[in-house]
């Protein structure tokens, strides 16, 4: 298996790998599957300052993960939110795990500190979500900072959200400049 960083070509996989997810799944709260070309451009926007990895093994895209910001004050400049999507069929492969690895180290060269996740999370059994997410992050050395309750509407239902967070870099009274992501071979 191979991390790189995606590129808009990869657009088509990308989508097919979240498409489940938005349609069968609350893991999304997006309700409508992007059309190819509006995915294209959040790649793109995405490339623009942050990494923006997939895992690939012979040609075929198996997951992927990105950085976007955490809120567009100055303020939170060292601070982002993470996303990640492995295939259905893929998981428990590891391909999460090394995905998260190599999206944190390329974080911590841009100066970014804080990786925060935000994660759809049921209220109790569900068909559609489970705590999956939240025990992976937990695994991956985030901690639980917030739950909001009845946040986000899906299949007829309401679900809670919950903030994670990782500090990844020292914090200091003259933080350097996050730097733009450098879109090199990793």
């Amino acid at each position: 298996m191979k991390i790189r960083t995606a590129t808009p070509a990869d657009a088509e996989s990308l989508l097919a790998i979240y498409t489940p997810y938005v349609e069968t799944t609350a893991i999304s709260f997006e309700w409508q599957v992007p059309t190819l070309e509006e995915f294209r451009g959040r790649v793109e926007a995405t490339l623009a300052r942050y990494p923006y990895l997939v895992a690939e093994d012979g040609g075929e895209i198996l997951g992927y993960a990105y950085a976007s910001p955490f809120k567009i004050r100055a303020a939170y400049a060292w601070a982002v939110e993470t996303s990640i999507y492995v295939a259905r069929d893929k998981h428990g492969m590891g391909i999460g795990k090394e995905l998260y690895r190599t999206l944190e180290e390329a974080l911590k060269r841009q100066g970014v500190t804080n990786m925060n996740a935000c994660i759809a999370c049921p209220p109790g059994e569900d068909p559609y979500l489970t705590r999956d997410s939240i025990a992976f992050h937990t695994a991956m050395g985030f901690r639980m900072v917030g739950e909001f309750t009845k946040c986000g509407y899906k299949f007829d239902r309401w679900y809670n959200m919950c903030w994670m967070e990782k500090h990844i870099g020292e914090h200091v009274a003259n933080q350097p400049p996050v730097t733009l992501f450098p879109k090199l071979e990793i």
